[in-house]
């Protein structure tokens, strides 16, 4: 039996019909094979952005880009520094950089000190995505062996912004959802099949025309 105790479900307005301009999602061990599922999931007609942080060496090349764009409807990008964050899009953060959501909504990108030991760092992006989407910000944290992403799915709260985790009992490192679950910095704790129909159910970009 889990140890693991989920917080009360918000109610079904908080996610279900409730339109975003960007989903901001982190991971680290464990991760990389929740995201290749939510990112499958994603239709062609998804509407908000969607930004990717991940935990990977700073010296070694990154293959997320091919390895999201794979199975992705949606177009897949490392973005550049000053480059627009794009409703329907998917943008992976650089490996050894932090990606930050300038007020524009635009890409920085910062090699400053690592935060809880990794650059780029979840909190990073998390909470300047936070500042700029407020509540048209939802918020997902994946598997990972430390805390980070927990302070930043504070922020996005305290933002009117909308926080899930994956269940830490279907996380193969269950550390970094499990400490933004004891911070109550959550919304709803979810399987990552449950996340990515919610995902796949939000307005797409016909529905959230006015």
């Amino acid at each position: 039996m889990s140890n693991f105790t989920s917080p009360p479900r918000m109610p079904a307005a908080t996610a279900g019909a409730r339109a975003f301009d960007a989903v901001v999602i982190g991971g680290s061990a464990g991760g990389v094979e929740v995201l290749n599922e939510l990112i499958a999931a994603l239709p062609a007609q998804f509407a908000p952005a969607v930004v990717i942080v991940t935990h990977m060496p700073p010296d070694s090349p990154s293959y997320l880009v091919q390895t999201f764009g794979y199975r992705s409807a949606l177009p897949v990008v490392e973005p550049d520094a000053g480059e627009r964050i794009e409703g329907g899009r998917v943008h992976v953060a650089p490996p050894g950089y932090h990606m930050l959501v300038e007020s524009d909504r635009t890409v920085a990108l910062s090699i400053e000190a690592a935060v809880r030991f990794s650059r780029p760092s979840i909190d990073v992006l998390f909470e300047s995505a936070a500042w700029v989407y407020r509540e048209r910000l939802l918020a997902i944290l994946l598997s990972g062996a430390n805390d980070d992403g927990a302070l930043g799915l504070e922020t996005v709260r305290s933002q009117g912004g909308v926080a899930w985790v994956q269940s830490p009992e279907t996380a193969s490192s269950p550390e970094m959802p499990s400490a933004a679950i004891a911070r109550g910095a959550v919304d709803e704790v979810l399987s990552p099949k449950t996340m990515a129909r919610r995902l796949a159910s939000l307005p797409g970009i016909t529905d959230s025309m006015p």
